[in-house]
């Protein structure tokens, strides 16, 4: 928050957040994160996928791909980068179980 000459509080303007999914996550401290859309086409009607691609800084590489995360919209922190992690909504289920289901065979053989 910011402070005026007066001494009062002035708040800062609401910021846009939105719900995506992570896409990659092979930068250090950064994502990709995909929204998806519908939009209608304006002359036929139909409704056809659209989406953004946002990169997001995650301080602590905690996000993960096919993690759905909350993302605020910041103040630019690089040339792409205006969007920061909030928090994951869902984990995407881990493939560590169907490794290990692939190994337990091979080690009794």
């Amino acid at each position: 928050m910011a402070t005026t000459a007066e001494g009062a509080k002035t708040e800062r303007g609401k910021r846009r957040v939105e719900v995506g999914l992570v896409t990659s996550d092979k930068m250090n401290k950064t994502r990709r994160v995909e929204i998806p859309r519908l939009v209608k086409h304006p002359r036929y009607g139909k409704y056809i996928k659209r989406r953004t691609i946002c990169y997001v800084h995650d301080e602590q590489n905690e996000s993960r791909r096919g993690d759905t995360v909350e993302i605020m919209e910041t103040q630019p922190l690089s040339k792409m980068k205006n969007w920061r992690l909030l928090r994951i909504v869902t984990k995407a289920p881990t493939t560590e179980a169907a490794a290990g289901e692939k190994q337990e065979p091979s080690a009794t053989a």
